[in-house]
């Protein structure tokens, strides 16, 4: 009984509370502002080829450089390390300020002798091409992937 006479007691508590004044309505008859959408980015926008200059996640001391050609539209995509023939890239996805790609398996540059295939997620970022790479190696342990960040600029 003790607990229903606390539950009217509290009701009746809510209930006669005096309402809090309420703030006067300032937007009436203003269009709210919209937040500004993100940048999108067409391949016209990227393409060329670019200087890459890429570091392992963790290791800032492990780099790893290529050449990355672009085209206006999907096909003829490649990167090419040193001494190197170009490895085709496929352009996975192009929406909002990223273009994804993906490479391989192709005989990894940090790796000798490893197979591994690469996930990328590019954006243009004052006048630099940087983004993340997730390489995937054909091994097996902990350490089949690495986590990389990239920053690219235009080759004359």
């Amino acid at each position: 009984m003790r607990g229903v006479t606390s539950c009217w007691i509290a009701l009746v508590l809510v209930g006669c509370n005096k309402p809090a004044d309420k703030p006067a309505d300032t937007t009436v008859g203003e269009v709210p502002e919209m937040e500004s959408a993100p940048a999108t980015i067409s391949l016209a926008d990227a393409a060329g080829t670019w200087k890459v200059r890429s570091t392992v996640e963790g290791s800032e001391s492990t780099v790893v450089t290529y050449d990355m050609r672009i085209n206006e539209d999907r096909s003829g995509w490649s990167i090419t390390f040193p001494n190197r023939k170009p490895i085709p890239v496929r352009v996975v996805a192009v929406e909002g300020d990223s273009i994804v790609s993906e490479a391989g398996p192709f005989e990894s540059a940090l790796r000798k002798g490893v197979q591994v295939s690469t996930h990328v997620v590019a954006r243009l970022q004052n006048d630099k091409l940087v983004g993340t790479t997730v390489a995937r190696y054909q091994v097996t342990g902990p350490d089949s992937v690495a986590r990389l960040r990239f920053e690219g600029t235009r080759a004359p």
